[in-house]
């Protein structure tokens, strides 16, 4: 998967694995929420340009992204301060306590925990519907004010660990949807690119459709895949009134639109830029969205989803001529195709209508490496390709030349034998 660079901070609290990841943010000064962030500031302004890191760069739309989304069931959100001061990881600083020892206590008690937690930093301002020190918590959609580095053990023990209430604190219900999008531009350039520009796009769509009560929107520190900038969430309810969270990738200014039509207003999922759902492993969230193919008969994704398998056929066709090679997988002798820059998933939509057939769809779906939270591992399912196909026709001309090259030599010494 990726590297140490691209794994989420946000932590998640998994029982089965021994593995920890870690919110973002900055550390806690001592004293109330308002008196613990001074600290503003430290990291300065964040210099890019959109061609190396924005919606522009070479590699942006060139990985599909359903099944990205590692397994989960709850997600905590702590506004603290601006992204322009977050640090790249919360363990690492300082100053204001709060976040680091949230995060110390969630790793401490991870195994006492009924649900998997993922904690993830906000952009928290005092004043505001959303004050340094609030906690956000999904899909209970309940928020907790002004807790305080004093009140991390309790409250993680009542509300977390007893899915009780914290008291003096009391739960006050979320509604509407929740959209965060990641803005991390110290734990990567390209998030501090695309998520101002979707932060600023989605505030603007909100405010002109007149849902500022209805949808709110906040940058949010890194939750992981960094290559799949603009990387977006979102909470609430669906249609049939689950609260559900669903996260979108390669999101662009222009889509914000689409996303706030289809997703929040109709309920109905965008197919081409959806990663995959809290709630779900990667393999189930593959298995949904091959499911909605079907229900929707192809004619919804088909479209949806041209550019991305476009992109995809492209960098598969290029990565067999440059490798040629096969791998193997779990042990097992079976061919799959291997690129050094292939893609994360590998799908293929046949959406095409054969005779008599109606509608029919072919769904190919793989998964590169990892586990699912069930225990089961999706494999690579693609085609050995036949060795006729492999040939380019350099390497046919190299091969007439080299069988020609032999009849020569054997003629030339069949004549000398005889003369001999």
């Amino acid at each position: 998967m990726a590297s140490n660079r691209d794994e989420p901070l946000s932590y998640l609290n998994a029982p089965t694995s021994s593995s920890v990841g870690v919110s973002e943010g900055d550390s806690s000064q001592i004293g109330s929420a308002s008196g613990s962030f001074q600290n503003e500031g430290f990291l300065g302004a964040f210099d890019g340009g959109d061609e190396d890191f924005g919606f522009s760069r070479s590699e942006f739309r060139q990985s599909l992204l359903v099944g990205t989304v590692k397994y989960y069931e709850r997600h905590v959100f702590l506004c603290y301060k601006k992204p322009q001061v977050w640090p790249p990881r919360i363990e690492a600083t300082e100053f204001d306590r709060l976040p680091r020892l949230l995060s110390a206590a969630l790793a401490s008690r991870k195994c006492d925990m009924k649900r998997q937690t993922r904690l993830t930093i906000c952009e928290g301002h005092d004043g505001t519907e959303t004050s340094n020190g609030d906690v956000l918590i999904f899909p209970d959609m309940i928020r907790y004010r002004r807790l305080t580095h004093f009140d991390v053990d309790t409250f993680v023990e009542e509300v977390l660990v007893k899915d009780g209430e914290w008291l003096p604190g009391s739960p006050e219900p979320l509604r509407g949807s929740y959209i965060f999008v990641c803005a991390h531009g110290a734990r990567d350039k390209r998030c501090g690119v695309c998520g101002p520009a979707l932060v600023s796009r989605f505030k603007d769509e909100i405010e002109s459709r007149g849902d500022e009560g209805k949808v709110s929107v906040r940058p949010c520190s890194h939750i992981g895949g960094h290559k799949y900038a603009g990387n977006v969430i979102i909470f609430g309810s669906n249609n049939h009134g689950k609260v559900t969270g669903h996260w979108y990738g390669y999101v662009m200014p222009d889509d914000v639109p689409t996303l706030l039509e289809q997703h929040i207003e109709k309920g109905e999922i965008v197919d081409s830029l959806w990663r995959g759902q809290m709630g779900l492993s990667e393999e189930e969230q593959m298995k949904a969205q091959e499911q909605r193919v079907i229900a929707n008969g192809g004619g919804n994704m088909e479209r949806s989803l041209k550019a991305a398998s476009t992109a995809t056929a492209t960098a598969s066709d290029e990565s067999k001529v440059e490798d040629g090679g096969c791998c193997q997988e779990n042990g097992s002798s079976g061919g799959c195709c291997r690129s050094s820059n292939s893609p994360e998933n590998v799908v293929d939509f046949n959406l095409e209508k054969r005779k008599g057939i109606k509608n029919p769809i072919s769904i190919n779906i793989g998964n590169k490496g990892g586990s699912s939270s069930s225990g089961s591992t999706p494999h690579k399912v693609c085609s050995m390709p036949t060795w006729l196909e492999t040939w380019e026709s350099e390497d046919v001309y190299a091969a007439l030349a080299l069988i020609g090259a032999a009849v020569s030599v054997a003629v030339a010494y069949n004549c000398y034998r005889q003369l001999g």
